[in-house]
């Protein structure tokens, strides 16, 4: 087993989808994603208010996971959410609630954002995967979909984690 925990892979997920986030240009915005019915300005909209969502449930207050409202400096509201959920998570050496899902949500939507920026994952931390498809594996059952997630779907033969976490989570990750 590695020495990195899942608080880790929280911290290394929320910096990832930082940085893919700088890469978003308002041209794109109309742009498909590989999440159903979403523009890449709908994922923006839906990643920025994650680390904030996380945070307000880590105090125990109720979230409304509909919610996602427009931002025009998505990257600064970014940003403060995820200090806001930096803040919120327990020392080094302690286990944050949620954090496998806070993973799972941050690892599917990188590749969810790579995929529609025309770009790969090998630069993406595994680990921030691994940890999110452990947490999905053992709770998402196919009558606790919703309709926030499809059914699995198959994914290649020799597919990263990222595209297993993927197609787990409904997404088609067929390539080419």
């Amino acid at each position: 087993m590695t020495e990195k925990s899942v608080r880790d892979a929280v911290l290394s997920g929320l910096d990832q989808l930082e940085a893919l986030l700088a890469e978003v240009r308002p041209e794109r915005f109309d742009d498909p994603t590989p999440c159903a019915e979403w523009t890449v300005r709908d994922l923006v909209d839906h990643v920025v208010e994650a680390p904030a969502n996380f945070a307000t449930m880590m105090r125990g207050e109720e979230v409304d996971w509909s919610s996602t409202p427009r931002h025009d400096d998505w990257l600064a509201a970014y940003r403060r959410g995820a200090d806001e959920l930096r803040s919120q998570l327990p020392s080094a050496g302690e286990v944050p609630p949620m954090a496998g899902f806070q993973a799972a949500e941050f690892a599917v939507h990188s590749w969810d954002l790579a995929r529609a920026l025309g770009r790969g994952t090998s630069d993406l931390d595994p680990w921030v995967a691994e940890c999110g498809f452990e947490a999905m594996r053992g709770a998402l059952t196919p009558e606790r979909r919703g309709s926030a997630f499809g059914p699995e779907q198959q994914a290649p033969a020799d597919a990263d984690i990222y595209e297993r976490i993927a197609a787990f989570s409904g997404r088609s990750v067929g390539r080419g």
